[in-house]
């Protein structure tokens, strides 16, 4: 059965008439979206954030990242034996985009002026998904209205970025940025505090949101603040046209439970202002957006970002749920294709009129506190 959608008094996004054939996005800029027939080859044009395939700003990666095994020409983390447990291993069983989202923090501005400049090449599909994480930042940043930051902060003197993937969100903050490569799970070493602590994507990544929320508010200053922006990737329709028989609804249904069941929450997003309640912030604000999948939304807006939102899922279908299905649930790769290929339709079926959640969160420590 499908999950059922979330009750909100919130109004519905309202459907444009006008669409009725399926999606073929052939360009996607900030503020329009360009279609075409379904017999034209859907490219999308390369953006200037996204020109190679090499990071421009990267600190050494440690041995520790050399850890992670190569299937399906993607590096996972490794899955535990029988004897032990998920978090024993701090296993992840998605692809190395998300490895990275949960590795590599950015600490901007640093004491060091300028930028390491070392390179890691990253080959092939590693390559695509890279720039999959940039293109959700741009949907992001449109959806937010171009901020970075929605908490009240004001010329904030130390930044962490936690989980910060391709770096692109750290790099658009200040002039100065180092990245180092750790595991945001484990405990934090920094030797000082920051004005303001930011996470953003992490669903499915994560084994103890409380704790990764904790060591936010522990390294975060007096007075300071943190925010946390992340999915409820539960796919929901508001007219009844997302159904309990479509691929799609299967596809998504399946891979959430197969992340729960291997101990990584994909939907955090509801729970991050009750975490930051939790660890001790105070003046928590929490704000929810509906995000639609497809450019099938009335509202112009609504339309640039589910057409953005679109790509990001086409893409990273295979990334999302080769692993898990293979090797946690026992599919075998042709049954997992046969499937994403109906997933693709529905994705592109303009009377799917299907969606998902995003959630951002913050809050203040007390300038009282430790």
């Amino acid at each position: 059965m499908a999950e059922p959608a979330p009750t909100t008094n919130e109004p519905t996004i309202e459907a444009d008439p006008e669409v009725n054939r399926p999606f073929a996005i052939l360009a996607i800029t900030k503020h329009r979206v360009l279609t075409a027939s379904p017999s034209s080859p859907p490219t999308i044009p390369t953006p200037p954030w996204a020109m190679t395939c090499y990071s421009r700003y990267t600190a050494s990666l440690t041995s520790s990242i050399e850890r992670y095994p190569i299937e399906n020409n993607r590096r996972y983390e490794r899955i535990p034996t029988d004897s032990q447990t998920p978090n024993q291993m701090d296993s992840f069983a998605y692809s190395s985009t998300d490895i990275m989202r949960k590795l590599s923090i950015a600490r901007l501005p640093c004491a060091r002026k300028g930028i390491n400049r070392s390179r890691v090449k990253l080959q092939g599909r590693m390559c695509a998904e890279l720039d999959r994480l940039d293109l959700t930042h741009q949907k992001l940043k449109i959806l937010l209205d171009e901020k970075l930051l929605l908490c009240p902060v004001e010329n904030p003197g130390r930044v962490l970025d936690v989980g910060t993937g391709t770096g692109i969100w750290a790099i658009e903050v200040p002039p100065n940025v180092k990245f180092e490569v750790d595991d945001c799970e484990e405990p934090w070493t920094f030797r000082e505090k920051f004005d303001v602590v930011h996470a953003r994507y992490l669903a499915a990544a994560i084994a103890d949101w409380p704790k990764l929320v904790s060591q936010a508010f522990q390294f975060t200053k007096p007075g300071g603040y943190s925010e946390f922006q992340d999915y409820d990737l539960v796919y929901y329709s508001e007219d009844g046209t997302l159904t309990d028989d479509l691929p799609i609804q299967k596809w998504i249904t399946t891979l959430l439970q197969a992340s729960r069941d291997f101990g990584r929450n994909p939907c955090p997003g509801p729970y991050l202002a009750q975490h930051m309640r939790d660890a001790g912030f105070q003046n928590v604000q929490e704000r929810k957006y509906k995000i639609p999948i497809g450019p099938w939304a009335k509202d112009k807006h609504l339309k640039t970002i589910g057409a953005w939102n679109l790509v990001q899922i086409e893409d990273g279908l295979e990334a999302f749920t080769l692993r898990l299905f293979t090797q946690i649930l026992g599919w075998k790769s042709e049954e997992v294709q046969v499937l994403l290929a109906n997933v693709r339709k529905d994705l592109r079926n303009p009377k799917v009129h299907a969606q998902f959640d995003f959630f951002v969160a913050y809050g203040q420590k007390p300038t009282d506190a430790v």
